[in-house]
């Protein structure tokens, strides 16, 4: 395995508008869905925290996977679905950004630490939730061009 550690040189790219949106579950089980649906959770109002860690993970994404540029965020929306038979929260992060690099990995972030954060403050209920599905589900601009899951 080559033992590589540089960062990927953009300054001959150009500046695009781009986009990311990426997705994830988490399962929490009926007990603990319905404490996060209720707004009963001891630790506070779920959706809304796991918003505000969404966003913060988005633009902490430099800091937390090496390779990663830092870019200007320029819009993030995030939202969250409930399914109540499943017991879940199905996360969803779009990213916007005007910049030499792509926004999937601040979306792909947002998601995950979106799900660990609902996690974090439902795990007194108990730790059988399952997090998951995490995945890319579209991207604009850039070199390579657009993308969009098919499945």
């Amino acid at each position: 395995m080559a033992e590589r550690g540089d960062m990927v040189d953009v300054s001959a790219k150009d500046s695009t508008v781009r986009t990311a949106q990426a997705t994830g579950k988490i399962v929490l089980g009926s007990r603990a869905f319905e404490l996060a649906r209720s707004g009963t959770c001891a630790k506070g109002n779920v959706p809304a925290t796991a918003k505000v860690a969404a966003l913060h993970a988005a633009k902490s994404t430099p800091t937390l996977i090496p390779m990663c540029h830092p870019v200007m965020i320029e819009s993030l929306d995030v939202e969250l679905a409930e399914d109540k038979r499943e017991g879940s929260i199905t996360v969803t992060a779009t990213v916007k950004s005007s910049g030499k690099t792509g926004v999937e990995m601040e979306a792909l972030t947002a998601v995950s630490v979106a799900c660990l954060t609902i996690y974090d403050m439902l795990k007194y209920v108990g730790k059988d939730m399952v997090i998951g599905e995490v995945m890319l589900l579209s991207k604009t601009g850039g070199k390579s061009g657009d993308y969009e899951r098919q499945d």
